[in-house]
């Protein structure tokens, strides 16, 4: 018995320093096969620590680690005001050139736009129109610029007889063109001018015109060998060669409104 106890105790006790042994040797084997030793928190590096994560805001949808969380576009707020469609500059009248474009007596040949239909026959003008022509034919040829005076009328419903405004006394005026002290070649333009052929203009409209000749809205260089002749018949070839600079007729034109007014006179561009 006494033998027995003996090996016990003997053998706890080789267990024992075998356990001490070991617990002592296996951090230094763990350093032999280059497993990393845990060191001391005052040995770590600020910038290893991990980061405290931050509270999630309240709504926020949380993402999974590792995953960048975007956010979502807003979308484009709308203009306060809509946007206003351009507005067309203000008419000026710069030395009178806004006030000319919209002169009906103004040569009305629109490059690139189709030759009028020119008419001979007087049968076809309304009756206040004819009327009106014949008084100033008639007139015109009595010799006496005189007569024009009650066609030429007054007021707002006076002839325009320039492109500019008129001081003192129209007929005054127009002796003032003529190359005669009386007017009497004013006269015969009158007379060339109403027995040529016509064009009615803006038909149906407020502007509605029939204006003689009919070149001062017939482009000049769609004019054949006839109307070249009576083109001639009221202005010298010289005076057409100055027009083609222009591209259209400006010498004397004659305007009548449908109602029998006679509303213009005048040459000039």
């Amino acid at each position: 018995m006494p033998e027995k106890r003996f090996s016990a105790s003997a053998i706890a006790g080789t267990f024992f320093l075998a356990a001490a042994v070991c617990a002592f040797s296996v951090p230094t084997f763990a350093v032999g096969i280059d497993t990393p030793m845990q060191l001391a928190l005052s040995e770590i590096k600020k910038e290893e620590l991990p980061k405290a994560a931050e509270p999630a805001k309240p709504g926020a949808e949380q993402k999974p680690a590792g995953e960048t969380q975007t956010q979502p576009s807003s979308p484009e707020k709308p203009d306060a005001t809509p946007e206003q469609p351009a507005q067309a500059p203000a008419a000026t009248d710069d030395d009178g050139a806004a006030a000319q474009s919209n002169n009906p007596a103004m040569p009305n040949a629109k490059e690139g736009a189709a030759t009028p239909q020119v008419e001979y026959d007087v049968a076809k003008l309304p009756f206040p129109v004819q009327k009106m022509r014949e008084l100033i034919l008639t007139a015109a040829k009595s010799g006496s610029i005189e007569a024009l005076r009650p066609l030429i009328g007054s007021g707002d419903d006076v002839t325009m007889l320039s492109l500019t405004d008129i001081d003192g006394d129209p007929l005054a005026y127009l002796k003032s063109l003529a190359g005669d002290p009386d007017g009497h070649e004013i006269l015969a333009i009158l007379v060339d001018v109403l027995e040529s052929g016509y064009v009615h203009l803006d038909a149906g409209t407020a502007d509605e015109l029939y204006v003689w000749p009919y070149f001062f809205a017939y482009p000049l260089d769609k004019l054949d060998a006839k109307q070249k002749v009576e083109l001639f018949q009221i202005v010298t070839a010289g005076d057409y060669d100055e027009m083609k600079q222009f591209g259209t007729y400006v010498f004397y034109r004659l305007g009548i409104t449908p109602k029998g007014r006679w509303r213009f006179f005048v040459t000039g561009d």
